[in-house]
């Protein structure tokens, strides 16, 4: 017998930054995680150029963006060449992480507790993440993941979309 377990109702994903050129840099939707017990925001970046790519995640106070301001440190993983070695390698705990110039399929992991990577006690529980310039040939995508309270599960998920 298998495990019970089912993705889309335990750990819903919700696209953060779909995949698109990343010359200018951009920032995604403010995710509510008021709701969440643990989140992992799941960045791929494929590097077709030698240029860094630096992501960097926010906290805001509702899902407008309000008051914005950087997360604190997170634990980060990365998987520098994600299509040949899917082996996580963790980071040094931060708000950011930059990317080496090695053209490869990049997978970087970063896990969220809300009480301690957010600024709860004065209302941020919505996060985005931004990335910085780089090359039009650095392609970036963005996914949450999160695991919902039990209290706040009911006949339909919660939503990271609503305050």
């Amino acid at each position: 017998m298998g495990v019970q377990f089912s993705l889309p109702a335990e750990l819903p994903p919700s696209i953060m930054l779909p995949a698109a050129a990343d010359a200018a840099g951009r920032t995604s939707r403010y995710a509510n995680l008021s709701n969440a017990v643990k989140a992992y925001l799941l960045v791929e970046v494929n590097q077709g150029y030698a240029d860094t790519v630096t992501v960097s995640l926010l906290q805001a106070q509702n899902v407008s963006g309000g008051g914005s301001k950087a997360l604190n440190a997170v634990p980060i993983w990365l998987a520098n060449t994600a299509s040949t070695v899917d082996a996580l390698v963790a980071q040094a705990a931060a708000a950011s992480f930059t990317t080496d110039v090695t053209l490869a399929d990049k997978l970087i992991v970063f896990e969220i507790l809300p009480e301690a990577a957010l600024d709860m006690v004065n209302g941020f529980d919505c996060i985005a993440v931004e990335t910085g310039a780089s090359n039009a040939a650095n392609v970036t995508r963005a996914e949450l993941v999160y695991l919902a309270q039990i209290k706040a599960l009911g006949a339909s998920m919660p939503s990271t979309f609503n305050n």
